[in-house]
């Protein structure tokens, strides 16, 4: 353990950081350890990050102090924020400078940042084409992250910055299962047309940043995105029709309809969607899947995450 290098994790009982701190974990050869970032040491999780050898560290993303002290004396940090969880983009940005600041402090030689496009330099705040939201994003979820980049970039910190995709688990856990319809027959619903959606198990977005700290300093300054694969909506629910066994049809609405939908984010997750729709080539170019496959050996594809998963998606 002495001589390995120390990545600090944030968020190493969620999905992203849990699939990095596991990847680190069960590789026995691997040339790094583990510290374990989380609010609640005592959570389940956490212990389980302990038993299987992680050094597990209290930390809290609005609280600077905490986490220089949990960045002290690693080598990197994988370096992640979870909008869901309050809905304020301003709140994100300040965790992401948070990260940013303590990352300067502590001399990190790689940070790997998840993070999104900031969308507002393909639409601005004045183009109609979407909706301005909580007034001054297109896309809160995207636009805070995005902005955030500047943080790393201005403080000098050596990091990686890693576009992610659509998590398949939102199947599962966000209420992007297949639904009926008037006609009683299931569907899955997203204001895409036709053009690909890319997605990914959320747990290989930690496999991938391991990809990316065993390849060294030679990705510090870049930006790369990640995918599983690139899917039509008729493809996603073609292959769910195959490996779920019942009719899955693909429900294509607008994005103000979507918008319109009325659960909490609609509006932001409805103007995300259309911003990977209207900016398809941009977006699906650099989520290039030669370089996750590459960074992830076992990247899963749509139809390997379904088989595994089938029995946790909800019908209906």
């Amino acid at each position: 353990m002495a001589d390995k290098k120390i990545i600090a994790v944030v968020g190493a009982t969620g999905a992203q950081g849990g699939g990095l701190a596991h990847a680190i974990l069960n590789d026995k050869n691997s040339a790094f350890s583990v510290r374990a970032l989380t609010r609640k040491t005592d959570s389940e999780k956490a212990k389980e990050l302990k038993k299987l050898g992680a050094e597990v560290v209290k930390a809290d993303l609005d609280d600077l102090d905490s986490l220089k002290k949990a960045f002290a004396g690693c080598y990197g940090a994988f370096c992640v924020t979870n909008f869901w969880e309050h809905f304020s983009p301003e709140k994100e940005f300040k965790q992401a400078s948070n990260m940013a600041k303590a990352a300067k402090d502590a001399g990190l030689k790689h940070v790997v940042w998840s993070t999104f496009e900031d969308t507002r330099k393909w639409v601005p705040l004045e183009s109609n084409q979407m909706p301005t939201l909580q007034g001054k994003y297109k896309v809160p979820h995207f636009d805070a992250k995005g902005e955030a980049d500047n943080v790393f970039r201005e403080l000098k910190v050596p990091t990686t910055f890693l576009y992610t995709s659509f998590y398949w688990d939102n199947m599962i856990f966000f209420g992007m299962n297949p639904k009926k319809g008037p006609d009683g027959v299931l569907a899955i619903t997203f204001p895409m047309d036709d053009k690909k959606l890319p997605g990914m198990f959320s747990g290989d977005i930690g496999k991938c940043a391991y990809g990316i700290f065993k390849e060294g300093t030679t990705l510090v300054g870049k930006t790369v995105g990640i995918a599983g694969e690139h899917l039509t909506g008729t493809e996603m629910a073609a292959t769910m029709t195959r490996v779920l066994g019942k009719e899955i049809r693909y429900n294509a609405v607008t994005p103000d309809t979507y918008r319109a939908f009325g659960f909490p984010g609609a509006d932001d997750l409805g103007s995300m969607f259309q911003f990977k729709r209207d900016f398809q080539k941009d977006y699906l170019g650099v989520r290039d899947l030669k370089f996750s496959r590459k960074m992830n050996p076992e990247l899963l594809t749509f139809e390997q995450w379904l088989t595994e998963n089938k029995s946790r998606i909800p019908l209906g």
